[in-house]
């Protein structure tokens, strides 16, 4: 089947880890393809999340002006375009994009105004989360936190994530983010449950409050956590690839991706990092439906699923549901 021609919906991509090797080429002319095939790109299997997140950096180096940020913006749109997807949440760290002087707020300025462009020249709708990181300070965390009000409503930015090295640090900087974003209505969604165990995702649950787990593909491990997620309609991000290259499973087929979906969790299916784990959305649908025998029916049903649960207006929810269930 080819996937590329059905429409999807993502929710979990990091705009620092999906930069393509046209656009790398374009902000670095000295860099060759065998250069960033090996550093831009994470080998089929990393030791840990960690490693895996080594290859980021290359990518926020290149992004630390104006124009660098609009330009690695709209190379992604170009990428999601040619994937057929029609919305998509684009996550980032503005803190660490102010290497070369420019101030947070002009970040989220600029990739927002890249945003607005990106939508308009491809025909891709989409929203901006914003992200902090496990080793950030709770000053860094309220301080991304607070751009997310100052934006919310008058932007494309639509909510607040946390990312970075969960084995390595614990939650305790961004618990108070966390209850700012909840006493302001912000909507939320927390890396949890991939370098870490169940235990990681009902500590997120219950200190966060957040309304999707990024990955959270080791609740598995805890019946009574699947019970609590379909209860409370929590939504899994799930990232099969990603989960692989950074171990959290030793093969594909060990991947707790059928078990969540036949446990009836709300899921979606998603890249995670289009450069460091050299995968396309079409891609991660073929690989389920190699080693899982997923059908149209499955792919259909995360589709929906993640368009209910993302942080779309509803014009824009009915829209993608109304062509997700023609499509299919």
């Amino acid at each position: 089947m080819d996937y590329n021609k059905l429409p999807k919906v993502e929710l979990h991509l990091h705009l620092d880890c999906s930069l393509s090797y046209d656009i790398v080429k374009q902000l670095n002319p000295t860099v060759t393809k065998e250069e960033y095939d090996q550093s831009f790109i994470a080998p089929p299997k990393c030791t840990d999340l960690a490693d895996y997140l080594k290859r980021a950096i290359k990518g926020f180096e290149l992004m630390q002006t104006k124009e660098q940020l609009r330009l690695v913006t709209l190379d992604l749109f170009k990428q999601l375009k040619a994937d057929n997807v029609l919305y998509a949440e684009i996550r980032f760290a503005p803190l660490l994009h102010i290497m070369k002087g420019l101030t947070p707020t002009e970040v989220v300025e600029t990739v927002n105004s890249a945003t607005k462009e990106g939508i308009k020249t491809y025909g891709v709708e989409a929203g901006i989360i914003l992200c902090t990181l496990r080793h950030y300070t709770e000053a860094q965390s309220i301080e991304t936190v607070e751009l997310v009000k100052k934006f919310k409503g008058k932007s494309h930015i639509i909510g607040f994530d946390i990312a970075a090295d969960e084995a390595g640090f614990p939650i305790d900087n961004h618990i108070n983010a966390f209850k700012f974003a909840y006493e302001n209505g912000i909507n939320c969604t927390a890396h949890a449950g991939e370098a870490k165990g169940s235990e990681s995702v009902w500590e997120t649950l219950k200190n966060f409050h957040p309304t999707r787990i990024g990955h959270g593909v080791r609740s598995t491990e805890d019946s009574s956590l699947l019970s609590f997620l379909k209860t409370n309609n929590i939504h899994l991000e799930v990232c099969p690839t990603s989960n692989v290259q950074t171990n959290v499973f030793d093969k594909i087929e060990n991947h707790t991706a059928n078990i969540i979906y036949n446990s009836g969790v709300s899921m979606s299916l998603n890249t995670d990092a289009r450069t460091i784990s050299n995968v396309t959305l079409s891609e991660e649908y073929k690989l389920m439906e190699q080693v899982f025998n997923w059908d149209k029916e499955h792919f259909k049903n995360c589709n929906l699923e993640a368009i209910d649960h993302s942080f779309a207006t509803n014009d824009i929810k009915q829209i993608v549901r109304k062509k997700i269930e023609e499509a299919y």
